[in-house]
């Protein structure tokens, strides 16, 4: 039995243990806006460091890397009178103290908290030994009203006894959810031993450490399905709690096999993090991110597996068990090609954030803070070039973003880091990225462009239209059937400020939809995705600034079937939707916007030049339109003149908890109300082969979308059921998707593919990908002469000529885009 460890020497600055993260029971309360991810950590201070590695010699190893895993929790030496540090040990003393009056301390009490009741409940225990780390953390922190109190040592010390009795010892067997069992208790209860640890009795520590040693024994497998390896996020945040443990119980193998984890040793590697994947869970080369097996979900599991990979390599560090692999560099990587597209102004995008777009108390700009927190910790021990980078990255997103303040949403070891970048004026701000980004392997588009991105969230048999369960996204029904968000710089607040909880989710900007009503899904226990039988999801992108994707929509209990293709421009998206066809006697429309108006706003509606009503209520079918333009967000316009085209103001009113109710996520029945401008494409009754083009204009004047509109410097070439295809002749580029053998835009295909072809005056760009992943080998026939083959992928064959023919071995390739260059 180990014997009580010592208590670092010195006092350790505040912060709380979890922040912004995939599960609310690690971000608690008002907590989440301040503290940092508990599975991401932080970096020690620079001075720990120095003593650390001034001490390395003659500490006692296990004593070193405590007194850094405390460090990670509480922070280093701060200024108090810092506005923005004393900001932040306020908001931890305001959660902490509330959380502290309102614990039960009576000795026949049936839980620690009375909305916790039964403590032997999962989710409630779970959730318990949060709320006891929060307030271990202000105990630890000078400057709080809890800070170095007896009274609540003695109480914190009580109540993680009455939670062993009562909830999480070795005598039970799972229940319930696994995540609280296996990840979410053991996480907090080691947090809470590493800041009590001086406290803790020796039989008390040797308890915790057996109960979590018995529902988390290796970052390897599944504790209640030992033949299920763990992936992604969950091995990492196993990693963790192992190596944690493995601290607290003063044990080699147990940290080496923390450390061992992250590789997946046991298994050769298959499941290392450090490798990307072709399939399942992980990175790919793409910048994909995959968990779940089929779930694009970059922007909380993709960020929990960075942070917390991150924070067992800077605990490590420097001792017999750091992690040594070479292929860390994945991570790297990972900044750029992962996570750098769908970030915007500090915002992680929904279209990657799955069910956690449901979940109140983490709204976009916590998960982008917890990326850009998990980003910057990765920095510090990261080679120069990538460090450089990445804190010129973050210093844009922070100055960008005055919506949601950085500095406001997390806790003392982050703001440090962030204050330091700040700070320093060699360090750049960077400027938004641009360019055009598709991710094949989750079927994720974005483009960017210096004002303002479009991102769509497309599904196939291969990537799952939406994850649901134990509660949560109970109205996720059409978030993967081609769903466009468009972000604005002058608008961080639209996905984030009560969108989930009153948007209309039956009209998601971008989608086709059967009108049929839809039950809840995913209220019960465990989690489920739906993946619907298309093979059609993705496209092609040219010289990294263009791009085409197309999605066959083969619809959720419906007949309802359309094939639509999106095509993206500098200043332009034009979306084209053609074989609409559908028999079960119900409409069926398209949504081109259904745009935020926030609590009060009412921005001008102009359409064909004339101003619409701006009052709420106000409902019209527009027939014959060629544009539309709404203040502050942009222009839209109709090259087709369409005669279904209808709007709506509304204002709706709706709660979070309709949308989510999680045990530890639900949301509250506080009503939120939000006003909308709604234009649709109204395709009738079990249509036949309808259609529609519309083309965005976001950020542009009304006059800019009026000239356009009469201008038409896009031309629709085809919008059938064999080929959509458009020409953008000022960029001498042609663009299109073929469903099968065909001709369009003057080029044949042998089969289905997207094609973008763009002549310039150094010759001819050509892009070339099958997002149907069917076929083998096409043959493209080129409308234009090609003497020469300037440069071609080794999957991409030439033969020169008047009508030059293309050969591109796709097979194998999953949708990838192939190029070449010709003159």
């Amino acid at each position: 039995m180990p014997k009580p460890l010592p208590r670092p020497a010195g006092p350790t600055g505040p912060t709380g243990p979890a922040g912004p993260r995939r599960r609310a029971l690690l971000a608690a309360g008002a907590t989440s806006a301040l503290l940092p991810p508990a599975t991401s950590g932080t970096a020690w201070a620079a001075t720990a460091e120095a003593t650390d590695a001034a001490a390395a010699d003659e500490a006692d190893p296990y004593d070193t890397l405590l007194t850094r895993a405390a460090a990670q929790l509480t922070g280093g030496a701060f200024d108090a009178t810092d506005p923005d540090f004393a900001a932040a040990l306020k908001t931890l003393d305001a959660q902490a103290s509330g959380w502290w009056r309102e614990l039960d301390r009576s000795e026949d009490r049936t839980a620690l908290w009375a909305d916790l009741s039964p403590a032997k409940d999962p989710g409630n225990f779970g959730q318990s030994y949060t709320r006891l780390r929060t307030i271990a953390t202000a105990w630890a922190t000078p400057g709080t009203s809890l800070s170095d109190s007896a009274e609540v040592a003695d109480t914190l010390l009580a109540a993680l006894r009455f939670l062993h009795a009562e909830g999480y010892n070795t005598g039970r067997p799972e229940s319930g959810n696994w995540w609280f069992w296996e990840i979410g208790a053991p996480r907090a209860l080691m947090d809470t031993c590493v800041l009590l640890r001086e406290r803790l009795p020796a039989a008390d520590l040797s308890a915790y450490v057996a109960t979590v040693a018995k529902f988390c024994p290796s970052p390897d497998r599944r504790t209640n399905a030992p033949t299920l390896s763990e992936t992604g996020a969950n091995r990492a945040d196993k990693a963790v709690i192992v190596a944690l443990r493995g601290l607290l119980a003063r044990d080699t193998a147990t940290l080496a096999l923390a450390r061992d984890g992250l590789s997946d040793v046991r298994d050769g590697g298959k499941n290392s993090l450090f490798t990307y994947v072709t399939s399942g869970d992980g990175f790919y080369e793409d910048g994909s991110f995959v968990q779940h097996g089929s779930v694009a979900y970059t922007g909380t599991y993709g960020s929990v597996l960075l942070g917390s990979a991150g924070q067992l390599i800077a605990l490590l560090t420097g001792s017999e068990w750091a992690v040594s692999d070479p292929k860390t560099s994945v991570l790297y990587e990972a900044v750029d090609r992962t996570f750098s597209p769908v970030v915007f102004d500090g915002l992680m995008m929904d279209a990657l954030r799955g069910r956690a777009i449901s979940r109140e108390k983490a709204p976009d700009h916590k998960d982008g803070a917890a990326a850009l927190t998990n980003i910057l910790q990765l920095a510090d021990g990261a080679p120069a070039a990538y460090a450089a980078r990445w804190r010129a990255l973050a210093k844009g997103w922070i100055r960008r973003n005055k919506t949601h303040p950085y500095l406001g949403l997390v806790g003392v070891p982050a703001l440090a880091r962030a204050k330091t970048v700040l700070d320093d004026t060699a360090i750049p701000a960077a400027g938004r990225l641009t360019g055009h980004f598709t991710f094949a392997d989750m079927d994720r588009v974005v483009h960017r462009r210096p004002g303002w991105a479009l991102t769509l969230s497309l599904s196939s048999q291969r990537i799952a239209a939406y994850e649901a369960g134990n509660g949560e996204n109970l109205h996720g029904w059409y978030t993967g059937d081609g769903m466009a968000y468009l972000y604005d710089g002058d608008d961080l607040g639209q996905f984030g400020d009560g969108f989930w909880a009153t948007v209309d989710p039956y009209r998601l900007p971008g989608t086709t939809v059967d009108t049929r009503e839809r039950a809840d899904i995913g209220s019960g226990g465990g989690t489920a995705t739906y993946r619907p039988k298309n093979a059609v999801a993705g496209g092609a992108v040219l010289d990294g600034t263009y791009g085409a994707a197309a999605m066959e929509l083969l619809a959720d209990g419906s007949t309802l079937r359309a094939r639509k293709a999106w095509f993206f421009l500098d200043n332009a998206v034009v979306a084209l939707g053609a074989d609409i066809t559908a028999s079960d006697g119900r409409a069926i429309e398209t949504v081109v916007e259904n745009r935020n108006l926030y609590a009060d706003g009412a921005p001008r509606l102009t359409v064909d030049g004339r101003r619409q009503p701006s009052r709420t209520g106000w409902s019209a079918p527009l027939p014959g339109v060629r544009w539309a333009h709404l203040d502050g967000t942009g222009g839209y316009v109709f090259p087709e003149s369409s005669t279904g085209l209808h709007a709506l103001r509304e204002e709706r009113t709706g709660t979070w908890r309709a949308v989510n109710t999680g045990a530890d996520t639900g949301g509250s029945t506080t009503p939120v109300t939000r006003r909308y401008l709604t234009l649709w494409l109204d395709h009738g009754v079990s249509p036949a082969a309808s259609s529609y083009a519309y083309v965005l204009l976001p950020g542009a004047s009304a006059t800019a979308t009026a000239v356009w509109a009469h201008s038409r410097p896009v031309r629709i070439l085809a919008n059938n059921a064999t080929a959509q295809a458009v020409e953008a002749r000022r960029h001498g580029l042609v663009a299109a998707h073929f469903w099968g053998p065909g001709s369009a835009a003057g080029i044949a295909a042998s089969g289905p593919c997207t094609v973008i072809a763009r002549r310039g005056g150094d010759g001819i760009s050509l892009a070339v990908a099958d997002p149907g992943r069917t076929s083998t080998t096409l043959t493209l026939e080129l409308p234009f002469a090609v003497r020469k083959v300037v440069r071609a992928d080794d999957t991409v064959t030439v033969t020169p000529g008047r009508r030059p023919v293309v050969t591109v071995r796709v097979a194998g390739s999953r949708g990838h885009t192939h190029t070449a260059h010709l003159r």
